[in-house]
């Protein structure tokens, strides 16, 4: 049997294959009004078609834990009751096709308040339902303004948001919660120093510099069943210590395998691991497996499972990564956007029976003869 189509155990939960979906914005949700931030029809079949598709998990996009915290007016948001009752009929079509429900908890910071991408790339004022950016420093993301810097209070008030959103997603019927530390967001600007320019507890050191996010950790882990796993996304490198004519300092592979030693003793039981997305003009030599190798560094170096991600879109690609022990499960963006039925033509290339529904399954499996 392909090494990609057998269940992976984490904690007591079994995820019924390595092929998961990436989470991935959509904008569709309302920007104003009692349904602000609650998921659609759109995204109930968005999601339920990739769990049908035969993906073993599938997370929702990027959820913001606060009204300001999303990246743009017409993200999903979980921060109230109507979202956790919309999210609820989610889980149950996730569930009912045999995957597994995870979500992203998200805070975008110093890039949130923006435009949909295929309108603009513009910042939305507050007299358009956006908002004020928020970052650990008043550094802008090229082309944003310039955000307002986080008190310690305030950061505190956000390890409680992260908990409360936590608490609403368990509630809600999801098995996964994924802190989200990558692209440039709020954690991940507190990570790197390349945004994080504090002089107090939460800046300066590597201790310092990851302090929020550990912190984020414990929190949604106190909240969440001993039972069921935590995953954190990490952008693995800014990419731009790795490229030697740019003099900016930021965060790299190593710095990872150190996080991701610190989050494992906190109880992260999986690291999702991306790159870039912290300054725009970054340069990234992008191609088939590119961020394979820092889920590899960080699983072997760290000893934490890992997800890669990053231009798979074959079969083989795939199944090549967890025979060779790169990483433990793939997560595929683009490729389910077109494409909802990989996993099942996968594991037909890969010599494996799929999972069709049943009521697809009489038409479209292979027939003994």
């Amino acid at each position: 049997m392909s090494s990609l189509f057998t269940p992976l155990s984490l904690r007591s939960l079994e995820i019924p294959n390595r092929v998961w979906m990436s989470p991935m914005c959509m904008y569709s949700a309302a920007p104003e009004g009692p349904d602000t931030g609650a998921p659609t029809d759109f995204h109930l079949t968005h999601l339920a078609s990739r769990a049908a598709g035969g993906a073993g998990l599938v997370m929702t996009e990027a959820t913001g834990v606060r009204p300001d915290g999303r990246i743009s007016p017409w993200d999903l948001g979980l921060w109230n009751d109507r979202q956790q009752e919309a999210f609820t009929r989610v889980t149950e079509a996730i569930k009912a096709h045999g995957a597994v429900p995870a979500i992203q908890l998200a805070h975008a910071g110093r890039k949130a308040s923006v435009d949909k991408p295929w309108v603009s790339d513009r910042y939305v004022s507050e007299d358009e339902n956006g908002w004020q950016a928020v970052a650990p420093s008043p550094v802008a993301y090229q082309g944003l303004p310039v955000p307002h810097e986080l008190t310690e209070e305030e950061i505190q008030q956000l390890v409680r948001d992260f908990a409360d959103s936590a608490r609403r997603a368990l509630a809600a019927g999801f098995q996964v919660a994924e802190v989200h530390g990558a692209h440039g967001y709020l954690i991940n600007s507190f990570l790197s120093p390349a945004a994080n320019h504090r002089t107090d507890a939460y800046g300066g050191s590597f201790e310092n510099r990851i302090r929020f996010a550990l912190e984020v950790v414990d929190a949604v882990r106190a909240v969440w069943p001993d039972d069921l796993p935590v995953f954190f996304r990490t952008s693995a490198t800014d990419w731009l210590t790795e490229n030697p004519e740019d003099e900016r300092e930021g965060w790299t592979g190593e710095d990872t395998v150190r996080l991701a030693k610190e989050l494992q003793a906190r109880g992260v039981d999986l690291l999702d691991v991306s790159t870039g997305g912290m300054v725009r003009d970054a340069k990234i030599a992008a191609g088939p497996n590119y961020q394979v190798p820092f889920a590899d560094q960080a699983r072997n170096q760290a000893g934490i499972p890992t997800a890669a991600v990053g231009i798979i879109t074959e079969p083989q690609q795939a199944e090549d990564i967890i025979t060779s022990e790169q990483a433990d499960a793939v997560f595929l963006g683009r490729e389910l956007l077109r494409n909802p039925y990989w996993p099942q033509h996968a594991a037909l290339a890969l010599d494996t029976e799929p999972t069709w529904p049943d009521q697809y399954a009489y038409v479209v499996k292979r027939r003994k003869r």
